[in-house]
């Protein structure tokens, strides 16, 4: 038998939250986070985390699931989430994965090839060349893997030499991973429009901010947290901590944020435009004729597979 498995993409303040929960009180589902910096404890404003009094009694499972010294790779996600998503089916309920991390979503679905575990001694010899010669490095070594790869991503940079240099061998092929089983799948996508989105992400930039921002990170901060930790390189939190570091005013850390979080918003939705698999709604999360026509496609689709 196969379950059903509904996950909601889209960019971030598309309002991705707002439509897993509607569709979590209509078909009875659990929320399953696909969001990097979410899984963190103690990183509620800036990720924009529901809070608890708005969960409205619904279970949210990979929430607040890290210390802050925890850097998970997409594998340990995928394997995180896959547990989660078996363990709500099993219970008759309906899993529904939310959260605007793409490369987490894909690892989840179509899985990762194998690959050796995080080498600290490797990375830091390969950090402390310059970050500019990351790719030149790679495509002489590995010359496939430097075409898939831009030379601004450092950070897939930095996974592919380390897996290159700790192997010897390269990148295994994306045919030898295993993807997810026992469920049929709806991936829902929100595609608001671009001004008004532009316009959201404005509003919600300033909202983290008045809301205690800067109090949270402070307060990690002397928690015994560094600021060098995974989730503090963030959009807001990385601002925030810029701004009590005095490298940033407080305006400057807000206009910051708002002009980041507006290229990574592209940048999501260009990432999740090239998955046909997904089903497209024209609006916010929260728009009635969305929640409409979401749940109406969920329902459709659960109810044919208990039929």
């Amino acid at each position: 038998m196969q379950h059903p498995l509904v996950i909601v993409v889209g960019s971030t303040g598309s309002g991705k939250s707002s439509l897993a929960l509607h569709l979590a009180e209509r078909l009875s589902g659990e929320l399953v986070n696909a969001d990097s910096v979410q899984l963190y404890k103690g990183f509620n404003i800036g990720s924009a985390k529901t809070p608890l009094q708005e969960r409205r009694g619904i279970p949210h499972h990979l929430f607040d699931a890290l210390d802050a010294e925890t850097v998970p790779s997409a594998g340990d996600y995928a394997r995180m989430a896959r547990a989660a998503v078996a363990e709500i089916a099993a219970r008759g309920k309906l899993p529904i994965v939310v959260g605007g991390t793409g490369f987490y979503v894909r690892a989840f679905l179509d899985g990762l090839p194998a690959l050796p575990a995080r080498d600290e001694s490797v990375r830091a010899r390969i950090m402390a060349r310059p970050v500019e010669s990351l790719h030149r490095l790679l495509a002489r070594l590995e010359p496939a893997a430097a075409a898939r790869i831009q030379p601004a991503d450092t950070q897939k940079l930095i996974r592919a030499l380390e897996v290159r240099l700790l192997t010897g061998a390269a990148l295994p092929s994306p045919e030898t991973a295993d993807p997810l089983t026992g469920f049929e799948v709806l991936q829902l996508g929100l595609d608001p429009p671009r001004e008004a989105l532009v316009a959201a992400i404005a509003d919600r930039t300033g909202q983290i901010f008045a809301g205690g921002l800067v109090d949270e990170v402070r307060a990690l901060l002397a928690s015994g947290l560094s600021g060098d930790e995974k989730p503090f390189g963030s959009l807001g939190y990385r601002q925030a901590v810029a701004h009590l570091g005095g490298e940033l005013s407080l305006d400057e850390a807000i206009k910051s944020t708002e002009i980041g979080t507006r290229q990574y918003a592209k940048r999501q939705r260009t990432w999740f435009r090239r998955d046909a698999r997904i089903h497209w709604l024209s609006g916010f999360g929260s728009d009635p004729g969305v929640e409409a026509a979401g749940g109406n496609a969920c329902a459709t689709f659960v109810g044919r597979l208990v039929e």
